[in-house]
Formats: C-alpha cells, sequence, structure tokens
C-alpha cells in the first residue's frame, strides 16, 4: 500500500510503499478515504514532545518504529477482514477509533481505551490515516456515521471526542455560565460547536491570531479576547463578567495555562488538552484555599464518538470549517498547520497516489 510516513524526525512525511496488511481473527482492514490533520501529527513528525521540567519525550519513549504514516483521524470504507469479525461487512463506512488499547484492562473492557497503560494506537504505533489502508483489531473500534459528510466524521475520531471529553470533565456547569476555551484552531471550534449543541450560552475565546477570533464569533462564540493582551487576565475576567469557573486549554503552553490559571475563581475548573508543552507553577496553598481543580484530558471514548455522531445526525452539531486538500499535498497541510494558517480543520482526501 501507498503512505505518505515519518522515516525520519524533522523531516517532511515522504510517499512509500508498505505491504498491504493481511487481517486474521477480529481484525478489519480499510481503505481510507478521509483523515483529518491535527497539532498532534506535527509532535510526531517532529519527533518529540516537551514534558515540562526540561523532560522531553521522543518517539522511541512512545514505543514508535519508524516509517510509521501518521494520521488518526480516519474515515475509511471496510475492503477485508478476518473470519472472527462480527457485525461488519466489505463496503461498511465507518469512522475507526484511533486509540487502540491492550483490549484487557479495566479501561479497555469499559471502552475507555484511551485510559490504557499500553495503547497501539492509529496513527502513532500502527499505521495512520496518512497511508492508503488502516487495520484496526476488533470491529467494536469502528462507529458508523451515516449521513454525516465523511469528511466531517473524520475528525469527530480526535477533535470531536476530545472536546467532548473535556467539555464532561467540567461537570455540571449552568447553561448560562460562561466557559472559556483557550485557542480557536480545530479542537476550539469543535468546542464551539458541541457547547451550543448542548445548549450552552456563553462561550470566549481566547486566541492571538485576528482572523481565528473572528472565525470563532462567526462560528458561535458570544465574546473573544486576545491572547496576546498583558492584561489578557483581567480581559478574559472582563468578558466573563468576573472570575471564571470553567476553562479548557486547548493550547497549554507556559503562557496560557498560566493566564487560565489566574483567571479562575473560588472552586473554578481549568481542563488541559493540548500539548504545546511547558510549565506551571502553582500556589498549593491557594489550590486549597480556592479550592480549585485542575486536570489532564487525553482524548476520549468510544462511547463519546457514538454521542457525537448521535449529535450529528440528530442536526443538533454545527460542521466546523473545514479545508479539502489530496493526500499528495500532506505535507502543504502540515505546514499550513504549523504555521497557524487553518480555521476549523484540513482534512486529506484521495491523491494521485491511491
Amino acid at each position: 500500500m501507498k503512505v505518505w510516513a515519518v522515516t525520519k524526525v524533522g523531516k517532511p512525511v515522504e510517499f512509500i510503499d508498505r505491504p498491504n496488511p493481511m487481517p486474521t481473527g477480529t481484525e478489519v482492514v480499510l481503505d481510507v478515504t478521509h483523515c483529518g490533520v491535527c497539532h498532534s501529527d506535527l509532535h510526531f513528525c517532529k519527533g518529540e514532545y516537551q514534558m515540562g521540567g526540561g523532560k522531553i519525550m521522543n518517539l522511541t519513549d512512545r514505543g514508535v518504529e519508524l516509517p510509521r504514516a501518521p494520521g488518526h483521524e480516519v474515515f475509511g470504507r471496510v475492503v477485508a477482514a478476518g473470519p472472527d469479525a462480527e457485525g461488519i461487512a466489505i463496503g461498511d463506512q465507518r469512522i475507526v477509533y484511533p486509540w487502540i488499547g491492550c483490549g484487557h484492562c479495566k479501561y479497555c473492557k469499559s471502552e475507555n481505551d484511551n485510559m490504557c497503560a499500553t495503547q497501539s494506537a492509529i496513527g502513532v504505533i500502527r499505521h495512520g490515516g496518512f497511508g492508503e489502508k488502516v487495520m484496526v483489531p476488533h470491529p467494536r473500534y469502528l462507529v458508523e456515521a451515516d449521513g454525516i459528510d465523511p469528511a466531517l466524521a473524520s475528525t469527530f475520531a480526535c477533535s470531536g471526542i476530545t472536546t467532548l471529553s473535556a467539555i464532561r470533565k467540567l461537570g455540571e456547569v449552568p447553561l448560562e455560565q460562561a466557559v472559556v476555551l483557550i485557542g480557536a484552531g480545530g479542537l476550539g471550534h469543535a468546542a464551539i460547536s458541541m457547547l451550543h449543541a448542548l445548549g450552552h450560552q456563553a462561550i470566549v475565546v481566547v486566541d492571538i491570531d485576528p482572523a481565528k477570533r473572528v472565525a470563532a464569533l462567526t462560528a458561535g462564540a458570544t465574546a473573544v479576547v486576545d491572547g496576546s493582551r498583558g492584561d489578557v487576565v483581567e480581559a478574559i475576567k472582563n468578558a466573563v463578567g468576573g472570575p471564571v469557573l470553567s476553562i479548557i486549554d486547548f493550547v497549554n503552553n507556559t503562557e496560557t495555562a498560566q493566564s487560565a490559571y489566574a483567571s479562575l475563581a473560588k472552586g473554578g475548573k481549568l481542563i488541559m488538552v493540548g500539548v504545546a508543552g511547558g510549565d506551571l507553577t502553582l500556589g498549593l496553598a491557594e489550590m486549597i484555599f480556592k479550592g480549585l481543580s485542575i486536570m489532564g484530558s487525553v482524548t476520549g471514548s468510544i462511547q463519546d464518538l457514538r454521542d457525537i455522531v448521535a449529535l450529528a445526525q440528530q442536526g443538533k452539531l454545527n460542521p466546523v470549517p473545514i479545508v479539502r486538500m489530496s493526500k499528495d499535498q500532506a505535507n502543504e497541510a502540515l505546514d499550513m498547520l504549523r504555521a497557524g494558517q487553518a480555521i476549523g480543520r484540513i482534512v486529506l482526501e484521495g491523491s494521485r497516489g491511491v
């Protein structure tokens, strides 16, 4: 099969041939028709993750062997299956849940594979959607999305479930109470759409890019804040009308985390999603006296994916802006994302090579 793969860290993806996957047991092979491009793909191509405190996690630490095709927002058509793969037929079109777990731990048994300690995720350990085909170990990782644009449906596998999972971690938030979103990229837009679908009425978006702030307002944000302001904490509080109870940081670097933490009201919650990297110094006594909660959120569950599909099929979920590009433009797409030029989500479709 043809794949656009990372062959050397820090270098552009290369167009290479790999053996076609041959399914056995419960395995299922899909032709990839659509694949979203995520900021996580940029970190994967760079080959390292800033873990804070001067620590760096590289691909080897994650168990990655190169060459490897990235891409974990996959929509495709079933083309082969093992003899024990039940409930699936050749030609079925499905979203692929990419955060494959070990299948045996308590998290996997409760369909929370994203929390498994020994993942073999598609687009990380397994070849992902930048390739012609993907193979999943079991049909349970495939979710129907009838009636939904496949390009949009592919984005649900990461940006969709990641935003819904983060929103759910905020707990019971009154619909009139403001939720602050830091970052108006693909995840930020998905969160705006998700919050509207869930009935939220006050959404404040923080971003350093004027064009992305305008796009956020167009998408339904009720207010935006320039994240590059020297008084960004006061600006956030003014936009909300006081200290903030609910913040989701889709960037999550030192600067955004510090601003978010400083904006929290007593009893406030900060959900960290982005992996830009950095450090956050916490006032431990302040954490106690103010009753603050800070939580990391890693993607989402298979049930989150089913729930998002249901919202979309019910017409409650406004589609995020999508830029459609050919897989032959994979490096161009990554460059656009790296330069912050993508509003919404880039989705790779077909190519001359496939």
